[in-house]
């Protein structure tokens, strides 16, 4: 790798505006969040409007996931080598322009086009937002708290996607929840420009890894539409079952490319430390089970209970304030003092409680009673848990691969939420299924339905109890603190410095 800039006494003083850049990144965080909900509460109006047919309409949702999931370490790699500031800014551009384009969309290609085009530039943006983070906020406290309003947003931003989706629907028109994000990408570059300046020290300045960078895409591709497929087609399809072992046989082409090359785009040191593995596969299990649990609470709320999209949103405000409690009051005021596991662990758990409260809906469940508190429990610990799991997958990688190693945290959060739609709602469908068939009615009787949602949160449940047992055996004690050990720097990397303007 050729040498890195030698950093000079301006580089060694922290940024005096690097909170107000965490305002700007947090905004273009919670544009990309939000996308990830918002325009699911708008789907049928769109269907209608540009007369889509049932089969294609996944094709909405579906396009978006592909582009993203599957050139997020492209991405991530590409704000390493580019710079984190330039790939933000263009990614705002990009993603406000593909917006721009769905909420005009005349006809379906435009919509899924426009959907594709938002992956493509959300895929830059999203690391290069999480990276910078990493790289501005270098003192333990400061990190800590940075990281206490990305993991609040991260976690509740979907939540809040319910509701804006519900509100731009009801009142306006399904196309605003395209329009939506162009004030937030234009005031997130507009301040990005003005604000941010990463320090030159931390760029990686190797050749990009062409070969690396298409296994890792093609395989991550292959990954998310053959579990995207499996919710609609079933996962003994012929192209489902194809999809999982192209993904397989690309991913372990990836991994062995990776090993050898000298400029890899991911280095395999930013995966195999046992910390940040851990956290990764603990934030990916622990979004199985948010996304699945999305999913069904939605359609309970609107199907079985009536409630209008407006009022669906609102109700999942308990769950964002838990989230915002959890990350910025509970994870980043402790993070400094005690074990990362201590605080994942115990969040975790608390959250399998909310969704063991879950699992005793019923047709005519009280919200106050039973929704409202296990709704207030999942946020708590999922907002308890995401911000040190967010902090220690970035903790200790090498400045120069800041980039990658945030991607990995949102690769975690793609496959972990087409894992949970897709085998969630296999599970909810054949219960309700079999209810149905048993009791003699039909599968969209709500009984039936209830008994799917239900049967599909006991796995939920299980899965968060699992990533729960994943953080204490993975995670050890002394997690970010923890000091380099020999020349790869496993551990933490030096603080990166930041220039004074």
């Amino acid at each position: 790798m050729p040498p890195q800039p030698a950093v000079s006494h301006a580089d060694s003083v922290p940024d005096p505006r690097r909170w107000t850049a965490l305002i700007f990144i947090a905004i273009a965080q919670l544009m990309v969040v939000l996308d990830g909900t918002v325009v699911n509460i708008a789907l049928p109006w769109a269907q209608q409007d540009l007369d889509i047919s049932q089969a294609n309409t996944q094709w909405v949702i579906t396009s978006y996931a592909l582009a993203f999931g599957g050139l997020l370490l492209f991405g991530g790699r590409i704000a390493d080598l580019w710079g984190r500031q330039r790939a933000f800014v263009i990614g705002l551009i990009g993603f406000a322009l593909a917006s721009a384009l769905g909420g005009a969309a005349t006809n379906q290609a435009m919509l899924f086009g426009s959907r594709a085009l938002q992956g493509v530039f959300g895929a830059l943006l999203a690391p290069a937002a999480l990276s910078l983070l990493t790289v501005l906020f270098t003192d333990t406290k400061e990190r800590a708290k940075a990281f206490g309003v990305y993991g609040a947003i991260a976690g509740a931003g979907a939540a809040v996607g319910l509701l804006l989706g519900g509100t731009l629907t009801e009142y306006l028109d399904w196309r605003w929840t395209f329009y939506v994000n162009i004030p937030f990408a234009v005031v997130a570059a507009i301040g990005a420009i003005m604000v941010i300046r990463e320090p030159e020290s931390a760029r990686n300045h190797s050749r990009l890894d062409i070969p690396g960078v298409v296994l890792a895409s093609a395989g991550l591709v292959a990954l998310v539409y053959g579990f995207t497929r499996a919710e609609h087609e079933g996962w003994g399809e012929g192209v489902t079952v194809s999809m999982f072992i192209a993904s397989a046989v690309l991913l372990a082409l990836f991994v062995l490319v990776e090993s050898r090359t000298k400029a890899p785009t991911l280095p395999l040191r930013v995966i195999t430390d046992r910390n940040r593995g851990g956290a990764y596969l603990a934030l990916g299990m622990a979004i199985i089970g948010m996304f699945g649990l999305f999913l069904f609470l939605t359609y309970y709320l609107q199907v079985v209970r009536g409630y209008s999209p407006v009022r669906t949103g609102f109700a999942f405000l308990p769950m964002v304030v838990g989230m915002v409690i959890g990350s910025t009051q509970i994870g980043a005021r402790f993070v400094t003092r005690v074990a990362p596991r201590n605080l994942m662990v115990p969040g975790l758990l608390t959250a399998a409680l909310g969704m063991l409260l879950l699992t005793q809906m019923s047709l005519d469940s009280s919200y106050a009673g039973l929704l409202m508190p296990a709704m207030v429990l999942l946020g708590l610990g999922m907002g308890t848990s995401f911000m040190p799991a967010m902090s220690l997958s970035t903790a200790g990688v090498r400045p120069t691969d800041a980039g990658v190693a945030s991607a990995m945290v949102n690769v975690s959060q793609q496959v972990g939420g087409a894992i949970g739609i897709a085998a969630l709602n296999t599970i909810a469908t054949s219960a309700t299924a079999s209810y149905a068939q048993e009791n003699g009615v039909l599968p969209i009787d709500p009984a039936a339905m209830v008994e799917g949602f239900t049967s599909a949160i006991w796995w939920a449940f299980g899965i968060l109890v699992g990533a729960a047992v994943v953080a204490g055996l993975l995670i050890n004690s002394k997690g970010p603190q923890a000091r380099p050990e020999g020349e790869e720097g496993l551990g933490e990397a030096e603080p990166v410095p930041v220039m004074a303007h």
